[in-house]
């Protein structure tokens, strides 16, 4: 990668010490040994420094909604890294904060022996603004670099309102970055492995032990969450990650578009928790589909103007699919780097703040309170079974997701309080939480990236209605309301 790569960012003005015993790359959302950009220009510096590598991943205890379903999942991916960075003989310093305030000091204690730092580049959640605080305060040269998805964040140099609008470009521009794409391995031959002695650090500071399950639920145990959640129905790490995708893509790919609205498990390749924390790559999935295809970007349309179906000149499965991956995920992404108030009400499209607003007095059938909503005690068993899945589970199914929230706008004392209660519960509960899709898929309920839609309806004025009633007859429910229903239990 080269230094002015529309994918680095330098988020200070200091230079690099030539002293520094090592490169330090800081491990913040990429949480992976493969097709990692940031890991991969991280290699490339130590590489013409001369220095080792050391791989910094550390975890806090009070981030927002913190939770032992979110720590494990992180916990078993620090697990696959640490099996993959040793046998890479690479320096590699997981680290679990056992309590809040306990890390204070290490990031900075590491910085002083490096030559520079690299960084993940990732637009949500207090990832940005601590950076940005550490990068004002540190001696030495931090740079952060955008391994998120196939179009730089930076690329177009502007938000997108319309998916068809983002789509459209997205086809326009594919030459120039469809081609490059990060190396399965960084590392090389030609990286020095010379020990680093970190002994004073974890005098202090002690490496977290991850590697198996019992050293693993011993950490856990110990940790003060702010939330009450237990594990989900998913295990965290890149093998995981693998498995859910080789189960899906030879197998269901084909009949994405048919399947991936099914009241079912088989119908969606259940990646979104391992893409929200690193685990795999966007790039990884593009282009293990296409080359199992036997796809080359020669065969893309000629005709480009934000089409959904035909532009890749594959079956509908996979055009589907693709249209999620690279084109509804990446929007996220390009919103939240360009809007800051991407999570605030204000951020909505003007069309849907006024209809809102005019019918914020409408009277309602049903209104609910968070306490109700979160303990799915509403009158609705579809929508009551919706958010158990999600306490449970840790993921909710796709078109459920979508009456879930419209439900929540439905029934709540206004616009406003139905935003921040879809807030609380997907990012306490969803393991893809607080991610620029999720973001998207909330403020989508609302009126993002979507148009007017008539008649005009109580409380929804033009914003798309859904009903209980239509998914019922749209999908089949009846197994997934005995999985879900009053009967199941939330955990």
């Amino acid at each position: 990668m080269n230094a002015d790569s529309i994918r680095l960012r330098q988020l200070n003005d200091k230079k690099e010490n030539r002293t520094g015993k090592y490169v330090l790359y800081w491990m913040v959302s990429n949480r992976r040994a493969h097709y990692n950009f940031a890991l991969e220009h991280a290699v490339e510096e130590a590489i013409r420094l001369g220095v080792p590598l050391l791989v910094f991943e550390p975890l806090r205890a009070h981030y927002p909604w913190s939770s032992r379903r979110m720590h494990q999942f992180v916990l078993e991916g620090m697990a696959d890294n640490d099996k993959v960075f040793g046998r890479a003989n690479i320096e590699y310093f997981p680290y679990v904060e056992p309590q809040h305030g306990a890390g204070k000091g290490l990031l900075q204690a590491l910085a002083k022996e490096s030559c520079l730092i690299v960084t993940d580049d990732y637009p949500t959640f207090f990832i940005p603004r601590m950076q940005r605080a550490f990068a004002s305060r540190a001696q030495v040269q931090v740079v952060s670099i955008d391994s998120n998805g196939l179009m730089p964040l930076r690329y177009p140099q502007r938000p997108f309102s319309r998916a068809y609008d983002y789509r459209r470009y997205f086809q326009k521009e594919l030459e120039s970055f469809i081609l490059e794409k990060p190396k399965k391995t960084a590392w090389s031959a030609r990286l020095p492995r010379s020990p680093i002695d970190l002994s004073l650090v974890f005098k202090k500071w002690a490496k977290a032990e991850v590697r198996d399950k019992q050293s693993r639920d011993d950490v856990l145990s110990t940790i003060p969450y702010l939330c009450e959640v237990q594990p989900g129905a998913y295990r965290g790490g890149r093998q995981e990650a693998l498995k859910h995708f080789r189960d899906f893509f030879p197998t269901h790919l084909d009949r994405y578009h048919e399947k991936r609205n099914d009241a079912s498990r088989e119908g969606t390749s259940h990646l979104s928790p391992y893409l929200h924390f690193g685990h795999i790559s966007a790039h990884e999935i593009f282009w293990e589909i296409m080359e199992h295809k036997g796809w080359s970007p020669s065969q893309v349309s000629e005709r480009r103007v934000g089409q959904r179906e035909g532009f890749w000149r594959l079956d509908e499965g996979t055009e589907g699919f693709l249209d999620q991956l690279c084109v509804w995920r990446e929007i996220g992404f390009n919103t939240c780097t360009y809007l800051e108030n991407y999570d605030r009400y204000a951020s909505l499209p003007a069309w849907a703040k006024q209809t809102l607003e005019d019918h914020s007095a409408d009277p309602k059938d049903y209104t609910y309170d968070l306490e109700t909503f979160e303990c799915s005690q509403t009158h609705d068993p579809i929508w009551n079974a919706a958010q158990r899945q999600l306490v449970r589970e840790g993921r909710m199914h796709n078109y459920l997701r979508m009456l879930w929230g419209k439900k929540i706008l439905e029934w709540s004392t206004s616009p406003l309080d139905a935003l921040n209660i879809m807030l609380e519960l997907n990012n306490k509960y969803a393991l893809d939480g607080r991610d620029p899709n999720s973001y998207s898929g909330i403020f989508w309920v609302l009126g993002r990236y979507d148009r007017a839609w008539g008649p005009e309806r109580p409380t929804f004025g033009k914003i798309r209605f859904m009903s209980s009633d239509s998914t019922r007859r749209k999908l089949k429910l009846k197994d997934y309301l005995e999985d879900y229903g009053s009967q199941a239990a939330l955990f």
